[in-house]
């Protein structure tokens, strides 16, 4: 039996703009950043890590008598789905020199959570001026790719 690791999104649509998907923005970013392609190049020890662990905690359990597991690979899917998640929001995939990142949204602050995702304007009359929002981390605009990213194994 050959087991495939699966690196993606569970596909739900964007609120805000119809017709495109997480999985169409996946595969979008894939194309032009390959995110989760230097994922698994930089991770794939921590990812071996987790398939031995989930499978080493499985083994455990069988000879203390427990029954089987249906999903003896589900510790290791989450840990590498949460790991995915951090690699995006603590910006490292941002220090690995890849060519476009961090992305120009993120550098201007760019967040399409505010009425205004660009800023807004602060104060009154002469004194009133448009302040530009933070920078943020890239691939994180509405959030809604990163926390679909999931991580799930086939036979």
């Amino acid at each position: 039996m050959t087991l495939t690791l699966h690196l993606g999104v569970i596909d739900i649509p964007y609120a805000d703009n119809a017709g495109q998907t997480t999985g169409s923005v996946a595969q979008i970013l894939e194309d032009r950043y390959n995110i989760l392609g230097v994922f698994a190049e930089v991770d794939d020890q921590k990812i071996a890590d987790a398939i031995a662990s989930s499978l080493g905690g499985a083994l455990k359990n069988l000879m203390l008598g427990q029954p089987p597991t249906a999903t003896p690979l589900a510790e290791a899917e989450q840990d590498i789905t949460a790991r995915m998640k951090d690699f995006i929001s603590s910006q490292e995939v941002e220090r690995l020199s890849l060519p476009g990142v961090p992305t120009q949204a993120a550098l201007d602050g760019v967040n399409h959570w505010f009425k205004n995702p660009r800023g807004k304007w602060k104060g009154k009359g002469k004194k009133k001026k448009f302040v530009k929002n933070p920078p943020r981390p890239s691939f994180i605009d509405t959030d809604t790719y990163h926390s679909n990213l999931l991580a799930w194994f086939t036979s």
